[in-house]
C-alpha cells in the first residue's frame, strides 16, 4: 500500500499510509479488488471514505465533536486574551512596528554600531 507521491501532501493530494493486516484479510482485499476491477489501494481508500461517512453521523461522534470544537474556541480565546494582555490587544501592529524599528538599524551588528 506504499505509494510515492513525490509532493507534499494537501488538500486533494495523495499521501502514504501504510497499514498492517493480517494474511487472510489481504487475500479478500486482493479477491474484492479483482472483482471491481480496482486495486486493492483504491478498495481501502473507497473503505475509508464510506465509514468516515458513517461515523460522521453517529449521533455520540457527533456530540465528542461539539464538545471539542467548543474546547478549542475556550483555548483560543484565552491565548487570544493572553496576547492582548502582553501586547495591549493589537499584537500586529507592535510587532510590525518592532520590524520597522530593527531594519532601520542597518549597518549594525550585534546592538553596536557600525565602525566599532
Amino acid at each position: 500500500m506504499s505509494e510515492p507521491t513525490g509532493t507534499p501532501a494537501g488538500p486533494g493530494q495523495l499521501k502514504t499510509l501504510a497499514v498492517r493486516i493480517t494474511e487472510d484479510l489481504r487475500a479478500q482485499l486482493d479477491i474484492v479488488a479483482q472483482l471491481t476491477g480496482r486495486s486493492a489501494t483504491e478498495e481501502i481508500r473507497l473503505a475509508l471514505e464510506h465509514w468516515i461517512e458513517k461515523t460522521k453521523a453517529d449521533p455520540v461522534i457527533l456530540k465528542k465533536a461539539q464538545a471539542v470544537r467548543a474546547e478549542i474556541e475556550r483555548k483560543a480565546q484565552t491565548e487570544r486574551a493572553a496576547i492582548a494582555a502582553i501586547f495591549g490587544g493589537n499584537a500586529d501592529q507592535k510587532s510590525e512596528g518592532k520590524a520597522a524599528v530593527s531594519n532601520s538599524q542597518t549597518g549594525t551588528r550585534r546592538g553596536k554600531p557600525a565602525g566599532e
